[in-house]
This record gives structure tokens, C-alpha cells and sequence, in this order.
């Protein structure tokens, strides 16, 4: 704005304000009424002040949640085909492709708010109750392990709820800091001298390091017998015996997990690891998933999935485990988790 030239911001300005006068002045228009007015001022400050009444909780919230917003966003906030995801993403903001949620991005409580009562649901803006959207809100934060599931969102609960990146954010004072420095640029002799290599990179583990070119080994190590000797993890996976009648039923249960977790021929990680053979397997141990702090060191602490270890998670994923990423609730009834079990069974062989 500060490159924007003067004559005409002041033009802008001088029009604007000139604009009530000349539609009165030609019969245009009329004032907007305070009701008009704020119908558009919808703003949410950081601090909650302004916020609207109304109340909302997270079991609520996932009720209206799937009505209005899991076609798009899925019933975990995991998002669904290019629509965006609303939960996960934590610990990635510094990685090459960072995965920008409500949990791992968005500095303040009150943007969230101030989006969903706007804008949402798509096609259909504005048309939820204050309670709706408090509800929305609260089980977005439980779906990014913010609250936990008898949390009730309002005004008197606002601040209450810690956003983790809310010191992401700087001012950008780049304009009295950087700016100047560019304003005198060398288009010759900039640098005096010739560029040398002072340094070299060497990688840990490196065979070569400190090595001249003549020393370098350019040939491949020769395989030795304990290198192609076939480790535990290859070993022949365990037949379990499963009943295929209850398999049946538990893949119908199943239909609640297929949004996060894939099984079957060709199944690859989505939301959630592949579920092919998890019978027996050590826990936070599938190739290419990156799992939560807790669920690795659970699996380094000895946690193999059975009958007892997947019903007890079953039922309760985060109270199993406290701080994993399993945006789930649970399966509520015994009957349910039995089934489930058999199913995962039959794609355990």
C-alpha cells in the first residue's frame, strides 16, 4: 500500500466518501438499516469478545458435522479428494510439504468460528444456527485432539482452548528492515575476488569421507550370507483362524473405518496405516506411515495387536492411548468390536 500512489489513494478516498452524498443528492439508494449492517458484520475478534450466543458440544458436533461437512471434509476431518483437511498435520509445518490444518496451522480459535458460521456449508453459506456452528467447531477441535469429547464450546469456553500455532505468526516488517537494502542494487563487480571452495558436505555415514578420488570404491559391496538371510520381519506371516459368517458382519462395521484405514489386496495407507495383517503385528510398525509420538513408542515399549490390545483400543482409541492420531471415537458396542476383530482376522493370513 505504501508504493500505492498518493494522488490516487486520494481520489479513492475523496469518491467514497463522496459516494453517500452523491446517491442521495441523485435518488439512488438509501442508508443501510442497522439490521443490514449486521447481517454483514460477522467478525469474530481473536479474543472472543464479540462472539455470538449460543452453545455447542463436540457429540453434537459430530452429528452436524456429518450432515453438512463430511461430504466434503470426511467424517474425521480428513478431507475427501482434493477438498482440504481440517485435522492432522501436526509437527509438519517445517517439512518441504507441510500439511496445513486447524490444529497445525491456524493461530487463532476465533478464524474458525468466523469461517464456518460465513461460509459453510459450500453451496449453502450462513444458513447454520449459532449452536451448529459451536458445534462444528468443537469437534473440529476434538478431531485435532484439542478438547477432548465431553468438551462444550461457547463464549465462556473460548479461551479456554489452546491453539499450538498460535506463536507461528511475526508481523512482517520486512518494508523498514529488508526493502531498504535493496534499494541500491549491483549490477557488476559486486563481489571482489575469485569464488573458492572453502567447504565441502559430507553426509553422515558416508564410506567415503575423507577419502581422495583414487581411494573412492567404485564397485558394489559383495552380498554376504547374513545380508540375504531372510530377517524375522520376513518371515511367513502366522494363519489365523477366524469364523467367516461373524467376518461378514464386521465387514459391515468396517464401513465406519474405511474412510481412514484400507484392507484387501493392493490396500495402501491413507489417513490411517493399512490394515492388511495386523494380527500379531507390532504396533506403529507399517512401512511408509508416519505415526503419532505415542502409537511409535508404544510399539517400542512391546504393544503387539490381539483379541485384548485391538478391543481395548476399539473401544476407546484415545483413552487406550492418549495423544495417537485415531480421530475415532470408539465402537459402543461389544458386539460391534467382536466382529470387527474377526474381519481384520480374515485379512490376517
Amino acid at each position: 500500500m505504501s508504493k500505492f500512489p498518493k494522488f490516487l489513494m486520494a481520489t479513492a478516498l475523496a469518491t467514497l466518501t463522496a459516494a453517500p452524498a452523491m446517491a442521495e443528492k441523485l435518488g439512488l439508494g438509501r442508508a443501510a438499516t442497522e439490521a443490514e449492517v449486521a447481517a454483514w458484520d460477522l467478525d469474530v475478534f481473536p479474543d472472543g469478545s464479540n462472539l455470538p450466543e449460543g452453545s455447542g458440544d463436540v457429540l453434537t458436533g459430530e452429528e452436524v458435522f456429518a450432515d453438512n461437512c463430511a461430504v466434503c471434509h470426511g467424517d474425521f476431518a480428513e478431507g475427501i479428494d482434493n477438498w482440504p483437511k481440517l485435522a492432522g498435520g501436526d509437527d509438519t509445518l517445517a517439512d518441504e510439504d507441510p500439511l496445513k490444518t486447524v490444529g497445525s496451522y491456524w493461530p487463532y480459535l476465533s478464524t474458525t468460528f468466523d469461517y464456518v458460521r460465513r461460509s459453510m456449508p459450500f453451496g449453502d453459506a450462513q444458513s447454520l444456527s449459532n449452536d451448529d456452528v459451536y458445534a462444528i467447531v468443537a469437534y473440529i477441535l476434538y478431531s485435532n485432539y484439542l478438547v477432548e469429547d465431553d468438551f462444550t464450546l461457547s463464549k465462556d469456553t473460548f479461551l479456554d482452548v489452546e491453539m499450538p500455532n498460535a506463536d507461528g505468526f511475526f508481523v512482517d516488517d520486512r518494508p523498514e528492515t529488508e526493502y531498504p537494502v535493496f534499494t541500491e542494487r549491483c549490477m557488476e563487480d559486486c563481489k571482489p575476488g575469485a569464488v573458492e571452495i572453502t567447504k565441502t558436505v559430507v553426509f553422515k555415514g558416508d564410506p567415503n569421507a575423507g577419502a581422495s578420488a583414487d581411494e573412492i570404491e567404485t564397485t558394489a559391496p559383495s552380498t554376504t550370507d547374513e545380508a540375504t538371510a531372510p530377517s524375522a520381519d520376513d518371515a511367513a506371516p502366522v494363519a489365523v483362524a477366524f469364523d467367516a459368517d461373524l467376518a461378514d458382519d464386521g465387514e459391515k462395521v468396517f464401513k465406519k473405518c474405511k474412510a481412514c484405514h484400507k484392507v484387501g489386496e493392493g490396500a495402501k495407507n491413507g489417513v490411517g496405516p493399512s490394515l492388511n495383517d495386523v494380527w500379531e503385528r507390532t504396533a506403529g510398525t507399517v512401512d511408509g506411515f508416519k505415526y503419532s509420538k505415542p502409537m511409535s513408542a508404544a510399539g517400542e515399549d512391546g504393544l503387539v495387536w490381539d483379541t485384548e490390545t485391538l478391543s481395548g483400543y476399539l473401544a476407546n482409541p484415545r483413552k487406550y492411548l492418549k495423544g495417537n492420531k485415531m480421530t475415532f471415537a470408539g465402537l459402543k458396542k461389544d458386539a460391534d468390536i467382536e466382529a470387527v476383530l474377526e474381519f481384520l482376522k480374515s485379512h490376517s493370513q
